[in-house]
C-alpha cells in the first residue's frame, strides 16, 4: 500500500470534508479571490467559457467552482439516437459490464449490486454498459441528462468518502461502491438508465435540480426517495445536479437500450453533451 493511499485510511474523512466546505463558502474577498486565482492558475482553467469570466464577482470559492457557463458553451451532439456524456472530465473506465461486474482500474472491479445498493435494480444492468468520468478541479462541475428520462428513485448510499483521483482508483479496492453516493435511477422511452454521484473526500456536496443539496448531510443508512409520479422529467442535455467540489460521475446502461462508444479509453477527455453512445435501432 503506498503512502498515499494509507494516509486515506486514517485521516477524518468527514471531519476535513466538512472544514472544507466552509473554507470555500467563506465570503472574505481576499481568502476567497485567493482561492480562485490558486485553481485559476494550477488548473489552467478557462474563464473566457463562463457566464461570468471575471473571478473576482463571485461571493465565494464554491460559487465559482459550480459556475454557469456562456450560452452554447456545450453544443449537444446533433444525432437524434446519442446518448451524451453527463460531465465535464477524463473517462476513468468505460466498456461492458461483465456478469454484473464493473471494471475500476486493472486488476480492481467491483460489482453493480454494491454501487447501486439494489439487488433487484442491479439486475437491469448485469449484462450492460458503463462509463465513469472523473472531474479535475479545472472542469465544469454541473452535470447535464445523458438522455431524455424521468426521475423515478433516488437512492442515498453512506460510505467513506476517499479521493477518487487516479492514484485511489488505482490502489483503493472497490472505492466508488464503498463511498457516500447519490443514486439516481431515471426512466426514458427505451427504458432505465442511472447516474451515479460519488462524493468523495473534500468534494463531498451534491445537489440536484428536484431535490436541493443532496449531500451533506452525510447518510447513516440508506434512504430512498420514489419520485415516481412527480412529474420530474429532464430532456437530454438538461442540467439535473452539481458537485460542490469535484468528483466523479457513473452512467450505467442496460444491455438493448444502446451501446457506448468502444473508443472510450482511459484518460480520454470528455465533455458535456458530447456523445458517448448510441442508442440501439428501433426494429420494425
Amino acid at each position: 500500500m503506498s503512502l498515499s493511499v494509507l494516509v486515506q485510511h486514517l485521516v477524518p474523512q468527514k471531519a476535513l470534508s466538512a472544514l472544507v466546505r466552509h473554507a470555500t463558502r467563506w465570503t472574505f474577498a481576499p481568502w476567497k479571490d485567493f482561492l480562485i486565482r490558486r485553481v485559476v492558475r494550477s488548473y489552467d482553467v478557462d474563464l473566457d467559457e463562463a457566464a461570468n469570466p471575471d473571478p473576482a464577482a463571485y461571493p465565494h470559492f464554491n460559487a465559482f467552482f459550480t459556475r454557469a457557463l456562456k450560452p452554447g458553451a456545450r453544443p449537444l451532439a446533433g444525432a437524434a439516437d446519442a446518448i451524451l456524456c453527463p460531465a465535464d472530465g477524463r473517462v476513468s473506465r468505460s466498456g461492458a459490464i461483465a456478469a454484473g461486474r464493473i471494471l475500476q482500474a486493472k486488476g480492481r472491479d467491483y460489482s453493480v449490486e454494491e454501487l447501486l445498493a439494489d439487488s433487484d435494480a442491479a439486475r437491469d444492468y448485469v449484462d450492460g454498459g458503463f462509463l465513469t468520468v472523473y472531474l479535475s478541479p479545472r472542469d465544469y462541475h454541473r452535470l447535464h441528462m445523458p438522455l431524455d428520462g424521468e426521475l423515478v428513485e433516488t437512492v442515498h448510499v453512506p460510505g467513506r468518502l476517499f479521493s477518487v483521483a487516479p492514484f485511489a482508483v488505482e490502489g483503493i479496492d472497490r472505492v466508488f461502491a464503498r463511498n457516500e453516493r447519490l443514486v439516481c435511477h431515471f426512466r426514458g422511452e427505451r427504458g432505465p438508465f442511472v447516474v451515479v454521484l460519488v462524493g468523495a473526500m473534500l468534494v463531498s456536496g451534491i445537489e440536484t435540480v428536484w431535490g436541493g443539496v443532496e449531500v451533506p448531510p452525510y447518510a447513516s443508512k440508506i434512504t430512498r426517495r420514489d419520485w415516481r409520479g412527480r412529474g420530474i422529467r429532464l430532456a437530454r442535455g438538461a442540467e439535473f445536479g452539481r458537485f460542490n467540489m469535484g468528483s466523479t460521475a457513473i452512467v450505467l446502461v442496460p444491455p438493448g437500450l444502446g451501446h457506448l462508444d468502444p473508443g472510450l479509453d482511459p484518460e480520454r477527455p470528455v465533455r458535456v453533451g458530447e456523445a458517448i453512445g448510441r442508442l440501439a435501432t428501433v426494429k420494425s
